[in-house]
């Protein structure tokens, strides 16, 4: 009886020792969602084959994921190389230098072990060293494992675009909106280059502001066609199509395809940060058509500039589907936060009676259901705000509706004359 207690107890030791000995789970991140700072020059992000072509070493490249669980943290690199280099890999305030050999193939590099003591988001940064070759090692992907890696959470598609987030303003049904009044700022610092501010949204179009390049900004207004044609506005049949009426002075007008198909307008204007810009809309139906208007105060000069006037076949409908949005629509700088204070929304009735709106709904694209959780919307000093991006905690859920007091701050309007 003593030795079968004997046998039965050394079983339990070897059993429990080849649980524990057993490897953790490795998890791999994709490294075709990395980003790179200051920009994406000197190497490439390719959909399939992860980071490639890397010649610089002035540049970092960096790659985001959130732990929801603390511990020790391994870190691997999948790569090959065509010779000798040294890397620079940091993460959690930790630098660690790697040495690559020449290899052919996809080999695992052992990084090394970080301690995580709090549950967020976290990014590896890698720089280029030195390298005896013509570029760095291609990387293929990062194996993370380890207590802390449990539940990790990343973007899984090579969409590397912060989710778009919405904000949709309700008001009394069978109320005939025929103006829509807006108030947007930017504050200073979240205003990085792909920036969509949509102020005035409607069913059949959007009106806002954009950061189109570095030395370019605009404002916007585009109007959809009828029909279901999303790409090619070529296949757009005359009686589908909207139908540009008048536009303002320095205005460019033209067409648009590829998100549906419509009429679009901007002007090229300096626009700046932390300064409050006015965006009005009018809608004018008649006989199963509908005049979209819009209206864009200049602070400078303190007047209303008319941007663009299109006529909508097959609607004769007043304003409806009110809302804003923050949009990211080139995905190399994903990993910046964009933000957007809405403030003193107002409708005009058909009758002319004003209403102030003071209620919102929060909603994001498809991206921000799965892929990305750095997403917010909120009340802060009167104002709503929207952000994306950053990777940062979010701070709403689809479906949050948000109140702000009533100001009662109703906008005095003195449109230009013709």
């Amino acid at each position: 009886m003593k030795l079968l207690f004997i046998n039965v107890l050394f079983c339990f030791i070897i059993f429990s020792f080849t649980l524990k000995a057993q490897p953790t789970e490795k998890i791999t991140i994709p490294a075709y969602i990395s980003y790179v700072e200051p920009s994406e020059e000197g190497v490439i992000i390719d959909e399939e084959k992860g980071i490639t072509d890397w010649t610089s070493s002035q540049i970092e490249i960096q790659c985001y994921f959130h732990l929801a669980n603390t511990g020790k943290l391994e870190l691997e690199l999948q790569a090959n190389s065509e010779a000798e280099s040294v890397l620079q890999i940091s993460l959690n305030g930790k630098d660690i230098q790697v040495k690559t050999g020449k290899n052919s193939g996809s080999k695992t590099i052992a990084v090394g072990t970080f301690e995580i003591t709090k549950t967020g988001y976290y990014c590896i940064k890698l720089k280029g060293i030195s390298k005896k070759g013509s570029q760095f090692p291609s990387v293929k992907s990062f194996l993370i494992s380890g207590e802390a890696a449990k539940e990790a959470h990343f973007n899984t598609q090579p969409r590397r675009n912060a989710a778009s987030v919405h904000l949709r303003y309700p008001f009394p049904e069978g109320t005939k909106v025929e103006w829509f009044y807006n108030e947007v700022t930017i504050p200073e610092g979240f205003d990085p280059v792909s920036t969509f501010y949509m102020a005035n949204g409607f069913k059949r179009g959007y009106f806002g502001i954009q950061v189109n390049s570095k030395t370019e900004r605009r404002v916007i207004f585009s109007v959809w066609d009828s029909g279901n044609e999303a790409i090619d506005r070529n296949k757009v049949s005359d009686e589908n199509r909207v139908k540009l009426l008048e536009k303002g002075t320095g205005v460019v007008a033209n067409d648009f395809g590829n998100e549906g198909t419509g009429g679009h307008s901007h002007w090229v204007y300096p626009w700046v940060t932390g300064q409050t810009y006015r965006f009005l809309l009018h809608a004018q139906p008649e006989s199963g058509l509908t005049t979209y208007t819009a209206y864009f105060y200049m602070n400078d000069t303190k007047e209303w500039k008319l941007i663009a006037s299109f006529r909508a076949p097959k609607d004769g409908n007043y304003l409806s589907n009110l809302h804003s949005f923050v949009e990211n629509f080139w995905g190399t700088n994903g990993h910046i936060m964009r933000k957007a204070l809405y403030s003193n929304q107002w409708i005009i009735t058909s009758e002319g009676d004003w209403v102030e709106l003071n209620s919102c709904k929060f909603s994001h694209d498809p991206t921000g259901k799965v892929e990305r959780q750095d997403y917010g919307a909120g009340v802060g000093n009167g104002s709503f705000y929207l952000f994306n991006g950053g990777f940062v905690a979010g701070t709403a859920k689809f479906g949050d509706t948000f109140t702000k007091p009533l100001f009662q701050l109703k906008p005095e309007i003195k449109l230009p004359t013709k």
